[in-house]
């Protein structure tokens, strides 16, 4: 496997990563199946990990840490997980402050059996928190030697641009990555966010490459479209009946046919796709299952022909995120009419 620099950390990571949201109760996989998943990742050369605190409520850091700790690979491992989600009823337990932050990085690295973390990521913005407290616990934890890099997920350009320039004026640790969604079918990041990281010199690991299993050939018209609790949880990005979802669909279909006209699996077509855009270090991969795992562990073997990439900007153009909720995050100003509408 070849391995690319993440950014201008030092560290050369694999095009894939291990994602670790479906270890514990949310991919009802407990520690057998997700060591096992685990292992063979690492073994197909993969040296890249990413979780999060909320991932099964904590569960998923629990069982890489364990499998990390017992087998001594912790140090073959970049290990990248995030913070920022609700992690109780205490309306304080979450978010980008320092308070949580300093609770939520110690909860971690003991969840997870380590000293320290190679990646420690915010996991969403947070507009009640000024980015300069932010990146001042971030800088704290740096210099304590709990954390080696930073980073953000999901943040849009002009975020991870403002915090570029507050950590040179303020003198913080400044984020190294950003980790935003992107897809065959979610590609508005290419506009501004991914042009924005390669300014910066940053790191990209993208997410839902995929689409949530819109890309894994599941998903075709005139077959039944698989339930699942995802499904249920997220209705404005699997409910079929739903215009936006009937163009990704129809989208997604085209795509397979591509697929099959070029001698891949739309799942190799897909991820291809993702790890070709030179702003792209890894993808996240996030399997369920060892099957799950196998089919996309071929996709960095060669890069996808200039003729396929033509046809899939005809399919969806560049720029284009045909559905708005796979962006990941609205701005509240979309989302809150009281910020966009004068009162009395």
């Amino acid at each position: 496997m070849e391995y690319r620099p993440f950014g201008r950390t030092g560290v050369k990571v694999s095009p894939l990563c291990l994602g670790g949201m479906m270890f514990g109760w949310w991919g009802e996989n407990g520690y057998d199946e997700s060591a096992k998943i685990m292992q063979r990742a690492l073994d197909a050369g993969v040296n890249f990990i990413d979780t999060a605190d909320i991932y099964s409520g904590g569960e998923s850091e629990e069982l890489i840490g364990r499998f990390l700790a017992e087998n001594g690979l912790r140090e073959r491992v970049f290990l990248a997980t995030k913070v920022h989600g609700q992690m109780g009823e205490d309306p304080n337990q979450g978010g980008n402050s320092r308070r949580w932050i300093m609770r939520a990085v110690e909860d971690s690295l003991r969840r997870l059996r380590t000293d320290h973390i190679d990646l420690y990521q915010v996991h969403r913005p947070d507009p009640t928190v000024d980015i300069d407290e932010t990146l001042g616990v971030l800088t704290d934890l740096v210099r304590a030697g709990k954390v080696r890099s930073i980073g953000t997920s999901t943040f849009p350009a002009h975020q991870v641009v403002e915090a570029q320039w507050t950590a040179e004026r303020r003198g913080r640790e400044r984020f190294a990555a950003e980790q935003p969604p992107y897809s065959v079918v979610a590609r508005g990041i290419e506009a501004d966010l991914l042009p924005v990281c390669q300014r910066y010199g940053l790191g990209v690991l993208a997410w839902s490459p995929l689409a949530g299993g819109w890309l894994t050939g599941r998903y075709r018209q005139e077959a039944e479209l698989p339930q699942s609790r995802r499904s249920a949880l997220l209705p404005a990005r699997y409910d079929i009946e739903l215009p936006e979802n009937r163009r990704k669909l129809a989208a997604v279909e085209a795509l397979a046919r591509l697929a099959e006209d070029s001698g891949l699996t739309l799942i190799e077509l897909s991820l291809r796709f993702v790890l070709q855009h030179p702003a792209v270090t890894s993808a996240i991969i996030g399997p369920r299952t060892l099957e799950h795992l196998e089919s996309q562990l071929t996709a960095p073997d060669a890069p996808l022909p200039a003729d396929v990439l033509d046809r899939v900007d005809e399919i969806v153009p560049p720029g284009l995120t045909i559905n708005p909720a796979d962006a990941g995050w609205q701005p509240p100003e979309l989302t809150t009419p009281s910020l966009r509408r004068r009162q009395g």
